[in-house]
């Protein structure tokens, strides 16, 4: 293959011939396989984790009425719940104001990823999600996005900051991502020092018993952002500014994510979510 000049923008990858490419992908192919593979090892030692029986009687609200947390499996052995940051009363992290009305764009960005239930449903796993807001306020906010995915209130129980999608300065033990948010708030890697954070957390059901297996944040919930791995194809990434990228290539601001109605809105100063 004929190589091409060069072009005047330098916000562009080097232009090679076809052999040039294929060996700098063969290349690149030999780390995805390794990344892969290391991938695999993780999940293998994550299905070894141990786990906790969980005691408590916690109470929930949905559209159904009021369940408790074996209700929320539906039937089924395995639960994943995905703690979508919409509190009750208080402004959002970092914002002044009034009470939160809707869900965090963040989290909003993250049910917009979700996979169609039934493919859970094959491998007898159930997925909600769960909000400190009562549940007056989710239902039009989930009509309003056009998702269907099971959604519950857990307004006055102690759910969320038990497993640790609640901070507050109250709670003098309290944690996100295993850490103290004492020293989360000095590093700045959250925005308040109360109120809603993301998170993930999976139970397992044993008959009438359940047991606490597995909770994730922060990065951790990459995985669920299937808009990020695609972006991350791509030669420009996912335009934020801590990327590892070259010299002039395009970068935008980094909290861009909207719920999904609202890309005509003015940028925020920031995000409702942590990094």
């Amino acid at each position: 293959m004929k190589q091409m000049p060069a072009m005047a923008n330098p916000a562009m990858p080097e232009i090679v011939s076809r052999d040039e490419w294929r060996a700098a992908r063969l290349d690149l192919l030999k780390r995805e396989k390794e990344i892969t593979r290391a991938r695999d090892a993780l999940n293998a030692q994550r299905r070894r984790l141990p786990m906790v029986r969980v005691d408590k009687d916690y109470v929930f609200e949905g559209p159904e009425g009021r369940l408790s947390l074996i209700d929320l499996f539906a039937g089924r052995r395995q639960l994943i719940v995905y703690h979508f940051m919409f509190d009750a009363d208080g402004p959002p992290p970092g914002k002044s104001g009034a009470p939160w009305e809707e869900g965090c764009p963040g989290c909003s960005h993250i049910a917009d990823n979700l996979p169609h239930l039934s493919h859970l449903h094959a491998r007898d796993t159930t997925l909600v999600m769960i909000s400190l807001a009562p549940l007056a306020k989710i239902v039009p906010f989930k009509a309003r996005m056009g998702w269907t995915m099971p959604w519950y209130s857990s307004h006055g129980s102690d759910f969320n900051m038990d497993f640790d999608a609640t901070v507050d300065p109250a709670r003098p033990d309290a944690e996100w991502n295993f850490r103290p948010v004492a020293d989360l708030l000095a590093e700045q890697r959250i925005p308040g020092e109360k109120g809603e954070l993301p998170g993930i957390s999976v139970f397992l059901r044993d008959g009438d018993a359940v047991y606490h297996t597995y909770s994730a944040y922060s990065r951790a919930l990459d995985g669920l952002l299937n808009t990020h791995n695609l972006l991350d194809l791509t030669p420009y990434g996912r335009q934020e500014p801590w990327e590892d990228s070259p010299a002039g290539w395009p970068k935008g601001e980094q909290w861009w994510l909207r719920h999904h109605d609202r890309y005509d809105d003015k940028p925020q100063s920031m995000s409702c979510c942590a990094d």
